[in-house]
């Protein structure tokens, strides 16, 4: 992903009044009798946005299609930020240290990736994330926070690494809390703008895709 993909942020103003949000592939099979066989096809959901609802005046569009320039069309990836999806906890609470259980310790292992688990049923879903907002990371060891200077967050990749002298003991949860963006990338090469229609009233379409990690 480094090499065609900018550590950049698609204009906020716009992404927070985008739509989108998680797609799954689940292929169905109906028998003769009724009974359905269903196979989920991906491991991992992937998003899709559309950030054109987020375009309300000619300058933002303008910042929309020079960001798209820059970025080549679908050429290179970039930092979208999901007004739902964005904290390692609620919408409504404070980056805690605790949110997020990334592992246990045992006494060697310096390098743990940060993520996001969603559920608490049966089958919780686990979700790599891999461009964290670096400053807001928070880290605990066994509920203990650990002071930054100590741990390492690398933004590009969400990897932390724990110093020499503070590798987490074995048997000891590592926590962290976080906010994060999603790294993203045109779903089209083509960006169509009918300024009489816009000014008229009509969003034009910025579709955006997931890049999976």
């Amino acid at each position: 992903m480094p090499s065609d993909f900018h550590e950049v942020r698609f204009p906020l103003d716009v992404a927070l009044r985008g739509s989108g949000g998680p797609r799954r592939l689940t292929e169905i099979v109906t028998l003769a009798s009724g009974a359905e066989h269903r196979n989920g096809r991906w491991a991992d959901s992937r998003r899709r946005y559309d950030a054109g609802l987020g375009i309300r005046s000619l300058d933002a569009l303008h910042a929309v299609l020079g960001f798209f320039e820059e970025r080549r069309g679908r050429l290179y990836g970039f930092r979208y930020r999901d007004r739902v999806d964005h904290l390692s906890g609620p919408p409504s609470k404070a980056v805690s240290a605790t949110d997020q259980p990334l592992g246990t310790g045992d006494g060697t292992t310096r390098v743990f990736q940060l993520a996001k688990t969603y559920g608490t049923g049966p089958l919780p879903y686990r979700r790599v994330i891999a461009k964290p907002v670096a400053e807001s990371v928070r880290v605990a060891v066994a509920g203990v926070t650990v002071p930054a200077a100590k741990v390492t967050c690398d933004a590009a990749t969400g990897r932390l690494t724990f110093a020499a002298d503070a590798v987490p003991a074995a048997g000891a949860a590592v926590t962290a809390g976080f906010a994060f963006d999603v790294p993203v990338r045109f779903d089209t090469d083509d960006l169509t703008v009918d300024l009489s229609a816009f000014t008229a009233g009509e969003i034009p379409r910025v579709p955006l895709i997931e890049i999976v990690p």
